[in-house]
């Protein structure tokens, strides 16, 4: 991003706060001469700073640095979106940003210091506090496994970029050779500072639901047809790809039994679920029984560090494919509706993650549940074929009712609340979809304005209360 761009954003958003330079320095820990030196394009804002202003004018750090978007007094969310391909991921648990990112980053630094004899990587905020429950220890320990190294659990530094934030050093015969900062920004990606971000294509020129829904209207074709026109017909095999590994994990989570690893001793329920069917068993009981043994199944393989999909992180990864698995089981839609399905979810998945966020660590558990929810919802309302009113309705509903839950996992681990959220969550989708069949035609809250409320939410919320196990159930236990 060019710096005359970036001075023009903080000029727009000082004045729709109504604040000083001053003041604004004083905020951020500067001068006043600094913010105006920053507005007149004279210098730039350092990364770190550049996340204390994000913080500070309550929009995301993509919204700051994204060009041409004017501010006007009014929350906008930031221009065009990636590809689905970003949002569903396949990779291993229990965390996208905690165990998956961490490794990737892991990964690139040994390759680019091939000549290192050791190394150190020093985790701080969210990583540091989770990192022993959340596998950050252990993917560390494994990609350096025939390395000396060493990591460092930095839990006094509060002056960092971003909750995830993690430091890499490289040596040879005890001189450091090399080092990287690396921000873990959720749904597995990473960030390194002081580089220029290699981000996937904006492909997505569009990034609110009513401005897709206008679009979709206009040229009569549904949710995952637009996905299909933007994306190719590539995206179909992908996706093909998504859903059979999403149901591998359901088998193999309904076929695992003994307890959890971590030390809580909590023992898998997947495969007893599944299999306590009663004679006189009703049809809802039924239902509420092997949706949630699915996303139990799912969210057990998460927490065993096995190979699940990010949907749209791992730490919610049991809650769209229960929903799906379910319906194909009870009613036999075909792969192809099931498809599409995953694309029309994909698509509600990234239109939160680019207007708000999917990160746990940066709006609590309503980012990561609260979405998967409203995925799965909008993806259960595709293959009922329902208007395009009452799948935004079904998402709205199914976020809108996980707003403000916190994220609190007793001793960091993704087990205690996380694997029973799946399952209410997988239930709440279907309910969701219900309502929003009968009641479309007089709802007031749009989709777009309950993904800008998540935000704000998770924004004003506890750091206590954004994946730290500092609150809640996690300090309390």
């Amino acid at each position: 991003m060019s710096e005359n761009a970036i001075a023009k954003k903080i000029h727009e958003n000082r004045k729709r706060l109504h604040i000083s330079q001053k003041e604004l320095g004083e905020k951020v820990g500067v001068s006043n001469r600094a913010v105006s030196k920053w507005e007149n394009s004279l210098s730039y804002p350092s990364t770190e700073t550049c996340y204390k202003l994000a913080e500070i004018f309550k929009i995301s750090m993509d919204m700051l640095m994204t060009e041409n978007k004017s501010i006007d007094g009014e929350w906008k969310p930031e221009h065009g979106m990636e590809s689905v391909r970003e949002l569903y991921r396949i990779g291993r648990g229990p965390s996208s940003s905690h165990s998956m990112a961490p490794e990737k980053a892991c990964q690139m630094f040994r390759e680019e210091n091939m000549n290192a004899d050791s190394f150190k990587v020093v985790l701080f905020g969210s990583l540091a506090k989770m990192g022993k429950g959340h596998m950050t220890e252990y993917v560390v320990n494994k990609v350096f496994e025939d390395r000396h190294h060493e990591i460092v659990f930095d839990n006094e530094t509060k002056d960092i970029p971003h909750p995830n934030t993690m430091d890499l050093y490289a040596y040879r015969d005890g001189t450091q050779i090399d080092y990287r900062r690396v921000l873990s920004v959720g749904g597995g990606k990473i960030v390194v500072e002081g580089r220029r971000r290699k981000d996937a294509e904006v492909i997505y020129e569009l990034d609110s639901f009513s401005e897709i829904a206008s679009l979709c209207r206009k040229e009569k074709i549904r949710l995952w047809q637009y996905v299909e026109e933007i994306e190719g017909k590539g995206i179909r095999e992908y996706l093909r790809e998504i859903w059979e590994v999403m149901k591998e994990s359901i088998s193999g989570g309904l076929q695992a039994s003994g307890t959890l690893p971590g030390g809580l001793e909590v023992q898998k329920k997947a495969g007893y679920l599944y299999s306590q069917h009663h004679i006189d068993e009703s049809s809802e009981t039924k239902e509420n029984r092997l949706v949630c043994a699915y996303a139990y199944a799912v969210s057990e393989q998460n927490a065993s560090s096995e190979i699940v999909v990010t949907a749209p992180t791992c730490g919610a990864s049991g809650v769209l494919p229960a929903v799906m698995y379910y319906q194909q089981e009870r009613r036999g839609y075909s792969d192809e509706m099931i498809i599409n399905a995953l694309a029309t979810a994909g698509l509600i998945g990234n239109i939160i993650k680019a207007n708000a966020s999917i990160s746990g660590a940066e709006c609590g558990c309503q980012a990561e549940i609260g979405s998967a929810c409203s995925m799965a919802a909008a993806g259960l309302a595709e293959l009922f074929g329902l208007t395009l009113e009452q799948i935004e309705y079904a998402a709205e509903i199914a976020m809108e009712h996980h707003l403000g839950l916190t994220c609190d996992p007793i001793h960091s681990l993704v087990q205690i609340p996380c694997i029973e959220r799946n399952a209410v969550a997988a239930m709440r989708a279907i309910n969701a979809v219900s309502l929003a069949s009968f009641l479309s035609g007089s709802r007031k809250i749009s989709f777009d304005l309950v993904v800008r409320t998540m935000y704000e939410t998770g924004r004003d919320m506890s750091r206590n209360y954004r994946e730290t196990s500092e609150g809640g159930l996690a300090k309390l236990y």
